[in-house]
């Protein structure tokens, strides 16, 4: 059971239920601009400058925090995310370039520290026997926050105002960090975040073993696409395949209830099949596929074909996470796992940062629906790394 406190311990439940409600914010925000961008005319380059700006500041945050986690609390970090978050859509709402630029540059603040200051809390709330459970409830807030982000903010965009979407995540993070400071003084002096890697480290815990290479290598394409799946999706379905604004939303709200199924349903499937591998190989060629057709032919649909099309890329592009990182500790050292963990999502960062990049040069000389294209043939690679890698 879930509720189940250890013994001498806080109740798991309020930290669990806070630090999902943290993930959620956090991907409400980074939604957000996408998810109202054909109200506010946001163009391809501007969409992508905010994600490389959140990533940018994101990969640089997750590096140090560690420390500051473990000196202030999880909580407290949590509140100054949450404030992190009300800087950025305040700056968002202007609707400009260099103001979604600082936006971006804002809410790196919050999606660095996130994770290390949830895994530090919930860590030392749970056994190991639970903690797959724990950590895999906790991962479902990217999905809540991009199911309601995908649901409402257009709605409000349109009948509103874009001001008042952004405006909408900023109040939900006010009320995460009353949550959160009503919370802290019954977990003080719990957070105790992992030591951090050096560059240098990273990469020799990743080459040490190809299997684990492989895993890295195939993790860039895949946190590629998962980001133009959530950022980009509502101005393709717009621009490429005859949606209006709300219905392109509702489309990538499917696609994150996919998304939120794959998370609790892949691990079940990997368990059944007795290799993880095998079901990260079969979603590679999924998102690929899902990705291509949307490419060449999306327009070709029927927006009932269109709404289950992105309820599979959801399932796949978006779902992989989970078993991934399970796949990841079973492969390395048991007494440096959550090091190794921290190695690989280097490169999973790698990919978010070069994404952004892609799509905007891909879309200025072909269109969007290229740039997906594009995105399949990488997310091939990546699964072919995959099966190179399991190779004896």
């Amino acid at each position: 059971m879930i509720h189940a406190p250890t013994a001498g311990q806080p109740a798991l439940l309020p930290a669990l239920v806070a630090m999902t409600w943290l993930q959620a914010l956090v991907a409400l925000a980074l939604f957000a601009p996408g998810a109202v961008a054909p109200s506010t005319h946001l163009d391809i380059p501007s969409l992508s400058i905010f994600s490389t700006a959140v990533f940018a500041v994101g990969v640089v945050t997750s590096s140090w925090t560690g420390g500051l986690i473990n000196r202030i609390g999880s909580l407290r970090m949590a509140s100054l995310c949450a404030g992190a978050v009300v800087a950025s859509m305040s700056f968002a709402a202007l609707g400009t370039g260099p103001a979604l630029l600082v936006a971006g540059l804002c809410l790196g603040l919050a999606f660095g520290p996130e994770t290390p200051a949830s895994t530090a809390l919930l860590g030392n709330l749970v056994t190991d026997e639970r903690r797959p459970l724990v950590f895999s409830v906790r991962q479902t807030g990217n999905q809540i926050g991009a199911v309601c982000g995908s649901l409402a903010l257009p709605a409000i965009a349109i009948w509103l105002a874009p001001q008042w979407s952004f405006a909408t995540v900023g109040v939900c993070a006010i009320g995460g960090i009353i949550v959160f400071e009503w919370l802290r003084p019954r977990y003080e002096g719990l957070a105790r975040a992992p030591p951090q890697l050096g560059m240098r480290a990273r990469l020799a815990l990743v080459s040490s073993d190809r299997r684990i290479a492989a895993l890295a290598a195939a993790s860039m394409p895949f946190s590629g696409m998962q980001l133009a799946l959530n950022t980009y999706f509502v101005s393709l379905g717009v621009r490429e395949l005859g949606l209006s604004h709300l219905e392109a939303g509702a489309a990538l709200a499917c696609a994150q209830a996919g998304g939120l199924l794959g998370r609790l349903g892949w691990g079940l499937l990997a368990m059944r099949v007795s290799s993880v591998r095998l079901v990260l190989i079969s979603l590679g060629l999924g998102m690929a596929a899902c990705a291509a057709v949307f490419g060449l032919w999306g327009d070709m649909l029927s927006k009932s074909g269109q709404y289950v099309l992105a309820a599979a890329f959801g399932l796949t592009a978006s779902g992989w996470n989970g078993i991934f990182l399970a796949e990841v500790a079973r492969l390395a050292p048991q007494d440096r796992i959550g090091e190794t963990t921290g190695a690989v999502l280097t490169a999973s960062y790698a990919g978010l940062l070069v994404t952004p990049v892609l799509m905007s040069a891909v879309e200025a000389l072909a269109g969007l629906a290229s740039a997906f294209v594009g995105l399949a043939i990488l997310a091939f690679g990546g699964t072919a790394a995959l099966i190179r890698g399991g190779a004896r």
